[in-house]
């Protein structure tokens, strides 16, 4: 039985000039060892110096050395490529959709959500603006308040073109058309950290081959040995904060639920694995959420392995020690007693249904 997890699919999406590409290139960039498929209808603007050492490995589809696959394809091929990319055979960690060109975000959306591929699954939205030219795009673009209403993350870039005010205007008019709670990251350059999205895997293959992960990691040591030669250096990760809990005792599936609903709108990412320990629901629960997308997968705990909870919080200006009390308020003394229903709260956000014999429900599909 393939025990492999489905990949999570990221739906970047953004008009034209927003820094979309930009945005992308920087996840390239920071990637470290991850394997990323990406799937984009012109890869023409995308750095891919490596191309010229690469090989091809179909009409529309370019190896990317280390771990990159750029796809040119229409909405028709997507679900295609989809399945292509997902193969073993590629190990890919992530896939991330540049949705400009192939169709309505909310159409790719319940695309992935309804797919019956399960080497998939839907990892969330995420809708670049252009802060210098917010309000022509909405009025060139009627369709762009419809995009950012099914966000669940925004990313502002860009802001290096407008002063404080008109920031301000912007996060407040965002504030309006988005769902409530959806972050806004404020950025210039696309400058995005990737661990906001994917978790970043360390570099594994061996260096000095002439791979994707070599010509990059010489521009990045580059363009680092630049900015510290004119004092200067500002890593994409250094507005935002880590926070980590770990709990030997269960959780309360109700009361962590109420805490995902509240959280606030600084904190773009969690990620990691919950024990509630309901009879009947006693596996470990992984959860992932970006901005306003959630969703758990329970999975086996390995042979021995102890039933603790552990989560990594990621955003920017949060309250850190008021997370781990509100984390700390989840805790049951007596998950044993819990009656089943207690569990319906997070079982609306578990993807699809457990295989047979796995001993979890069938539930419904993710929710945003």
């Amino acid at each position: 039985m393939n025990s492999r997890q489905p990949i999570p699919v990221v739906v970047l999406a953004g008009f034209l000039g927003s820094g979309k590409t930009t945005v992308l290139n920087h996840l390239l960039a920071g990637r470290g060892g991850t394997r990323i498929g990406v799937v984009v209808n012109d890869f023409g603007s995308i750095e891919v110096d490596a191309m010229s050492v690469a090989g091809q490995v179909g009409d529309s589809m370019v190896s990317l050395g280390g771990g990159c696959l750029c796809c040119a394809v229409d909405g028709s091929e997507l679900d295609a490529y989809l399945e292509k990319l997902s193969a073993p055979v590629h190990r890919i960690d992530v896939i991330v959709i540049e949705a400009s060109g192939l169709a309505e975000p909310q159409e790719m959306i319940r695309m992935l959500m309804a797919s019956e591929n399960p080497a998939i699954r839907y990892g969330g939205m995420v809708e670049v603006v252009d802060a210098a030219e917010f309000d022509a795009t909405r009025t060139r673009h009627p369709e762009t308040d419809r995009h950012l209403a099914v966000a669940d993350l925004v990313v502002l870039n860009k802001i290096d073109r407008v002063d404080a005010a008109e920031r301000a205007r912007i996060e407040q008019q965002l504030a309006v058309v988005c769902a409530p709670g959806t972050p806004v990251l404020a950025t210039d350059h696309g400058r995005i950290d990737p661990e906001l999205l994917f978790d970043r895997r360390p570099w594994t293959e061996t260096r000095g081959q002439l791979s994707f992960e070599d010509l990059l990691a010489e521009a990045d040591d580059h363009e680092h040995g630049h900015e510290h030669a004119h004092g200067r250096c500002d890593h994409a990760h250094a507005a935002y904060e880590s926070t980590e809990f770990t709990s030997e005792q269960a959780l309360s599936p109700r009361r962590f639920i109420d805490f995902l609903d509240r959280r606030p709108a600084g904190l773009y990412r969690i990620k990691g694995f919950v024990y509630f320990g309901v009879p009947g629901h006693e596996e470990r629960y992984e959860v992932h959420a970006v901005g306003r997308f959630l969703r758990f997968a329970p999975r086996p705990w390995g042979r021995g392995e102890a039933r603790v909870s552990q989560l990594v919080l990621i955003g920017s200006g949060t309250d850190g020690p008021g997370l781990l009390r509100e984390l700390e308020a989840c805790r049951e003394a007596a998950p044993h007693e819990a009656r089943p229903e207690s569990m319906w709260g997070v079982l609306r956000y578990v993807a699809r249904p457990a295989e047979p014999g796995s001993g979890v429900p069938a539930t419904g599909s993710d929710e945003t």
